[in-house]
């Protein structure tokens, strides 16, 4: 009952989507009309023409008219067929771009606790292959159903014409091929959705691998790989294997019943022949009918199959669309004042990412403006869950995060982002020149980004680069070192020097040597702006104005360098480990 409400739900999102184009549709079944009249007017006069014939001295004249007629009619049938295709194909890629910009949009909006569990392969996956037959299916839907189904009602109109009970035999065994149709796609929608589903997971897969090439050389992870390469694969031959099976029962069986129709035209047509109830022409007019009104359920019922993998693929877009957004900004939300001085307070904070697991619990911190506060502390103990809260990429479970003494919950997320300067340990990079990243959509001369790369000591590589800063890089950045990405995201940050820093191990991948030049820029940039740095060398931290060490979830000890070292309390016996 279920999969029935959900196919129901689907067909009811993919109509509101037609119509936005109602325009385009409404002219696509006019010309669909046009094109089935005109081609079915042809039989009538090939029937006349027989008639003119068998039953009367030859008129060339009149056949000429005759086979005039045809021909008119055959060419504006192809017009319209030809004008109704390009109309089609324009609604499908609209509707199909309409919904790809609305799931792209979509991800902007999803929450971390989304994103974050979620393979990145499976995502990609529904917004491109799985909107790709969606797009298959409604163009064969566009195409062929709209014809067939007006074909079958203006053949059933010209047949009743010519022969009222011929024609109601017809419409009695007719609903045989409908039924078959309709038993066999309606198993089918469960089988291509699974098929969907599986797709998802080897493209998230192949993703995975693609993303960490180095690392499974490094480790000769490629049979191990290709093990679980050929697994998914399987998995995905059998559900498309038996998917692609029973929809295709669907062909012959139509076809069986269009047969026996077509059988019973001919056995009592030619009777009525014989008793004198129509003429040879009308015999062969009829039979062309019988042959052109059977002809659409067959195309139907391959449309009706490849629909059921075009619903099962729009379902899994639909609910990407549906998923819980990030809630919005309260109502009442205001940008932070332009003069932010970056006093940044957390008052008995608790947060946990699994709600049965807790992780921050009463985190009470009290940074003033232009302090430079280092988070230190074992693996897993939420310093950058810290980061992840200041930054609102989650919300706090409990307490309050405060910026300039107001609730960050009261800000609108982007003024708060704009807030802050962030240097992560991940690199991200775009596709394009080393110039377009570093400005990265802001307005700034070359000689403020040569300015600022100087600073961070990244212009001397980039100048050594075939293209200096026109370098076309590649994704992730490309063959650049992991080294010369950091200082590319060092520099990027630099020339937007917001009233806020989060450093979070931003010279992890740098050399010892580079990375001391580094911290004097980072100084100069540091200067008078509060400052987060999460670190793992704490020698990299020795100059901060506040270290919280941080122990499952809670800060155990604040305080300076030289004065926690004096407790030889965590800090102590953590800062000692790494010289041991």
């Amino acid at each position: 009952m279920k999969v029935k409400t959900d196919r129901k739900k689907t067909v009811k999102r993919i109509t509101g989507y037609v119509g936005r184009y109602r325009t385009l549709a409404a002219l696509s079944l006019v010309l669909a009309l046009l094109n089935v009249s005109a081609g079915l007017y042809v039989p009538i006069l090939i029937g006349r023409a027989i008639d003119c014939i068998v039953y009367g001295a030859t008129d060339y004249g009149k056949m000429g008219f005759i086979l005039l007629n045809a021909v008119i009619s055959m060419a504006v049938s192809g017009l319209s067929l030809w004008l109704m295709n390009e109309i089609n194909n324009r609604l499908t890629f609209s509707i199909v771009r309409d919904m790809r910009n609305e799931a792209f949009l979509k991800l902007h909006r999803l929450p971390f606790d989304y994103l974050d569990p979620h393979p990145t392969g499976d995502i990609l996956s529904r917004i491109t292959a799985d909107v790709d037959q969606l797009a298959d299916g409604l163009l064969m839907g566009f195409s062929q159903l709209f014809t067939g189904v007006v074909t079958i009602l203006i053949t059933l109109g010209f047949m009743f014409m010519m022969n009222p009970l011929i024609t109601l035999i017809v419409v009695f065994v007719t609903p045989l091929s409908l039924f078959v149709a309709r038993f066999i796609s309606k198993h089918t929608y469960d089988m291509f959705g699974a098929q969907s589903g599986i797709r998802g997971k080897q493209t998230g897969l192949i993703d995975e691998m693609i993303g960490n090439l180095k690392t499974v050389k490094a480790f000769s992870y490629e049979e191990k790989a290709m093990e679980r390469f050929d697994e998914i694969n399987l998995r995905l031959e059998g559900a498309s294997r038996k998917a692609i099976f029973y929809s295709s029962l669907t062909n012959p069986g139509t076809r069986f019943v269009n047969s026996v129709v077509y059988a019973f035209v001919a056995l009592f047509g030619a009777i009525n022949v014989l008793s004198g109830g129509m003429t040879v022409g009308i015999l062969a007019s009829f039979l062309s009918y019988a042959n052109q009104y059977t002809k659409p359920f067959n195309e139907i019922s391959g449309v009706l199959t490849e629909l059921q993998n075009a619903l099962a693929c729009a379902a899994r877009v639909f609910e990407l669309m549906d998923e819980k957004e990030e809630c919005d900004d309260a109502p009442a939300a205001k940008q932070p004042a332009d003069n932010v001085s970056g006093h940044v307070e957390c008052r008995a904070v608790d947060f946990s990412y699994d709600k049965e697991k807790s992780l921050i619990k009463n985190l009470n911190i009290d940074v003033k403006p232009g302090d430079h506060v280092a988070i230190v502390g074992p693996t897993g103990c939420g310093k950058t869950t810290v980061i992840n809260l200041l930054m609102r990429f989650y919300d706090a479970d409990a307490g309050s995060i405060n910026v300039d003494g107001k609730d960050i919950r009261s800000m609108t997320r982007l003024s708060l982002r704009n807030s802050y300067g962030m240097v992560l340990q991940d690199t991200w990079l775009r596709h394009g020149t080393i110039r377009d990243n570093l400005k990265m959509g802001r307005d700034i001369s070359d000689e403020e980004m040569i300015k600022a790369a100087k600073e961070v000591h990244s212009h001397s590589f980039i100048r050594r680069l075939k293209d200096g800063y026109d370098t076309v890089i590649g994704e992730e950045g490309g063959s650049l070192s992991q080294g010369q990405k950091q200082l590319l995201c060092i520099t990027r940050v630099m020339m937007a020097l917001p009233p806020m820093l989060i450093l979070d191990e931003a010279t992890s991948s740098i050399d010892t040597r580079t990375e001391l030049k580094i911290q004097d820029a980072f100084l100069k940039m540091m200067e008078g702006r509060t400052s987060f740095i999460v670190a793992h060398r704490l020698s990299t931290i020795k100059n901060a104005d506040l270290i919280l060490v941080m122990k499952e979830g809670n800060i155990i000890e604040q305080g300076s360098h030289g004065s926690l070292l004096k407790k030889k309390g965590f800090y102590y016996e953590l800062y000692n480990s790494q010289f041991v």
